[in-house]
């Protein structure tokens, strides 16, 4: 694994943490959701910016600097923590989002540095 995810991951949570928004499981993650959610450009860039640029421990919609409607965002965000990909916390009214990288690790090795490997087309 790239030094990169092994640094995300060594993210301690924060105490005092909301409780994370409704989400599968990890015993739950399905492979074909997960592949189809990723399947979309905008939730995989989203996805690889919280694995190589978080800063800290989760992080707003506002962070990502995506130039689309808040609600189009928050429908990708909302898919990705359905599939189980990202967890997200209700602080106030925003809600920040991390990768769910140790249960994805568990439930599907690799699959974390083909993220990582990925360059959109250009």
């Amino acid at each position: 694994m790239r030094a990169l995810a092994t640094t995300y991951r060594a993210q301690e949570a924060p105490a005092g943490l909301p409780e994370p928004l409704p989400q599968p499981a990890c015993d739950d993650l399905r492979l074909e959701q997960v592949l189809a959610v990723l399947a979309d450009p905008l939730r995989l860039t989203i996805v690889q910016r919280l694995l190589t640029q978080a800063e800290r421990y989760d992080h707003a919609c506002g962070w990502f600097g995506l130039d689309r409607p808040k609600s189009t965002l928050t429908h990708h965000f909302k898919a990705l923590r359905e599939a189980g990909v990202i967890s997200q916390r209700q602080y106030g009214l925003e809600r920040r989002s991390r990768v769910r990288l140790n249960d994805l690790n568990a439930r599907f090795p690799g699959l974390i540095d083909l993220i990582l490997d990925w360059t959109p087309a250009t």
